[in-house]
């Protein structure tokens, strides 16, 4: 092409979403985020405002997509590829409003890959989540591993899934789906109902506020660090890799609650008190990821360590805290 192609990123104002349009624009990409700025910012996306190979649109995935999607046509031409990570998050929202957490998640998508489908866009990246596997499942787990979700918000994700076989099948829409384990890092906001145990527990250590753990603390996690998930999810997008394929993305690294615990407050030089609280309904055990489907078909290997990146997202907590107001405005 002469020029370069136009990527749509539903939520791209969020916290995986901006990332991957940092990643797209590096690429000398034409990107239109298209958001309707509940969960996420604005000020994720200040580095690309008024720039010329950007645009954004305010828009809802479980509203009619197509008419304002027009717009990002008008300027930009055919939209070719879409990453789809416009959803809602939190596992207690779901568990509180399954419904609302359908026309979110499900048929937010399903009209995704209806525009795909009547518009001709060669892939769909989709953001899956490790939220589907079976809490009795062996760990760690793989792509074959038991899928029975114990929340809403899981049973949605894998829902969603079987769409994207539907319209391979049915329709021949390319896609590949990203199961993600916990993606932490700078942009995720502490103070959202949204926000993984990373962002808060660092926000609790620097303030010196209680760090409260639900259950022991011996339940584990695959902390995977967002640059590293961004560009995955280009290499998926913008190539031929894992097409109609759903893969695991983590580290293949098992942490407990309290080990991450014990480095944050080191990190941070904290005093924070530990509390422990009863586990929370809809909460797996043990999660960890195999890399073998990841590496074969995407030639995936995480760059940032644990520790490492605990360090970059703990550097941008302290300097949000001297900018509040930077971050206005919330996104899909």
């Amino acid at each position: 092409m002469s020029e370069p192609a136009h990527i749509l990123v539903t939520g791209g104002a969020g916290f995986i979403g901006s990332h991957t349009v940092d990643a797209l624009m590096t690429r000398g990409l034409r990107v239109t985020v298209f958001d309707n700025l509940s969960t996420g910012y604005m000020g994720n996306l200040e580095q690309w405002d008024g720039h010329p190979r950007f645009q954004f649109i305010a828009g809802d995935v479980t509203a009619e997509v197509t008419q304002p999607l027009t717009l990002a046509v008008a300027r930009f031409g055919h939209i070719e590829r879409i990453a789809h990570f416009a959803a809602q998050t939190a596992v207690p929202i779901s568990m509180d409003d399954p419904a609302g957490d359908i026309q979110s998640n499900l048929a937010g998508t399903a009209r995704i890959l209806e525009y795909a489908r009547h518009n001709k866009v060669a892939k769909v990246f989709f953001a899956s989540s490790s939220a589907i596997y079976d809490d009795d499942a062996p760990v760690p787990v793989s792509e074959t591993s038991s899928a029975r979700p114990s929340s809403p918000y899981g049973i949605n994700k894998l829902a969603a899934e079987f769409y994207l076989d539907y319209y391979a099948r049915l329709y021949g829409l390319c896609s590949t789906a990203l199961r993600f384990m916990n993606v932490y890092g700078p942009r995720q906001d502490p103070k959202s109902w949204y926000s993984g145990v990373i962002s808060i527990f660092l926000d609790r250590a620097v303030t010196g506020k209680p760090i409260t753990i639900f259950d022991d603390g011996e339940q584990t996690r695959d902390f995977v660090y967002v640059t590293d998930v961004a560009e995955i999810v280009t290499h998926a997008l913008l190539t031929d890799a894992g097409n109609n394929a759903v893969i695991n993305i983590g580290t293949g690294v098992e942490v407990t609650i309290n080990a991450l615990t014990r480095t944050i407050l080191d990190l941070a030089g904290s005093a924070s008190p530990v509390r422990y609280e009863p586990a929370r309904a809809g909460d797996i055990r043990r999660s960890v990821t195999t890399m073998d489907k990841a590496q074969a078909l995407l030639n995936f290997a995480p760059r940032v360590e644990l520790r490492e990146g605990l360090q970059a997202t703990l550097a941008w907590v302290r300097q949000e805290m001297t900018r509040p107001a930077a971050r206005s405005g919330s996104a899909a």
